[in-house]
């Protein structure tokens, strides 16, 4: 009987520990797979900052490019540019025109 109960006691103790190893095995696919998701997610994160980026940085350069071509005035502007000129030097001068 005690041998017996012993022999019970050792089984069981054997499927625990293979229980034991199941629900460990099952704990560590199921950290890498929440692992592996994140992963996946960050990466689509930074993937769409860099376009986003990407794309603003050309959005920059294509003003950049804009600002840096030579603007032609037009007789107008020129015109306006002359009268704002005088009467800035007027009133740096104290003169009047």
């Amino acid at each position: 009987m005690a041998l017996r109960a012993e022999r019970e006691a050792g089984q069981e103790i054997e499927r625990t520990r293979t229980e034991a190893g199941r629900m460990a095995e099952d704990a560590r696919a199921s950290a890498r797979s929440v692992g592996e998701r994140t992963e996946r997610r960050v990466r689509a994160v930074v993937d769409a900052f860099e376009r986003e980026l990407a794309e603003r940085l050309a959005e920059i350069d294509a003003e950049a490019a804009l600002i840096a071509k030579p603007h032609a005035l037009t007789p107008g502007e020129m015109a306006a540019l002359n009268r704002a000129v005088r009467v800035l030097a007027h009133e740096l001068t104290g003169v009047r025109p």
